[in-house]
This record gives C-alpha cells, sequence and structure tokens, in this order.
C-alpha cells in the first residue's frame, strides 16, 4: 500500500489529475483513449501513467494490442481517510479555542 504522500504527489500533477478524474466515470480504458487530448504524446502519458502505478492509483493491463488502464480506489480511499482524520482533528481543535474565547474568564 502506498503512503499518503506518495498518493498526493502522484495526484499533484495537473495531467495526473486529469487522469484519474478520466478514469474515474470508466470502468477502464487504453490508454491512446484516456489520454486523448491531453496535449501530451504516447509516451509522456505512459511516464505520467507508470507514476499512478507507483503510487497504486492505477493498473496497467495488457489486452491483446492495447493496454488498458484501471482506476484502484484502495490508495485513494486511505488518502480520503487521512483526510478526514485530518478535518477531525482540526474541527475538535477548532471547537476548543471557540469554548476557551467564549468561556467566562
Amino acid at each position: 500500500m502506498s503512503t499518503e504522500a506518495e498518493i498526493y504527489k502522484a495526484l499533484g500533477d495537473p495531467t495526473r489529475l486529469e487522469i484519474v478524474k478520466r478514469l474515474s466515470s470508466k470502468r477502464s480504458c487504453a490508454i491512446g483513449e484516456l489520454c486523448k487530448d491531453l496535449g501530451i504524446s504516447r509516451q509522456g502519458a505512459r511516464k505520467q501513467l507508470q507514476i499512478l502505478v507507483n503510487a497504486n492509483i492505477a493498473s496497467l493491463k495488457c489486452v491483446g494490442r492495447e493496454t488498458k488502464v484501471a482506476l484502484d480506489i484502495t490508495s485513494l480511499q486511505q488518502a480520503q481517510r487521512f483526510i478526514a482524520q485530518l478535518e477531525k482533528e482540526w474541527e475538535s481543535r477548532l471547537l476548543a479555542l471557540k469554548n476557551y474565547v467564549e468561556s467566562d474568564k
């Protein structure tokens, strides 16, 4: 499983984020179809996809002469849980600050 840092680093690039957005609406997709109109070469797309694969966000599968790309939501769920935990911690801190400020001294 990838660390949150690897996941966020992979999602931090606008091109890779767009690829993930496109994959989120499809079951799987050929690389050429997925990267159409991204403004990058097929080789550039492969490089970006490899970063997503290394972060366990996407997987590649050869089907005949095509390589299909699929989204692996496990890492995205891990990142979401991390953000949710941070959100809970900050909510708690803000509530404590609010209570302190509003309390009678």
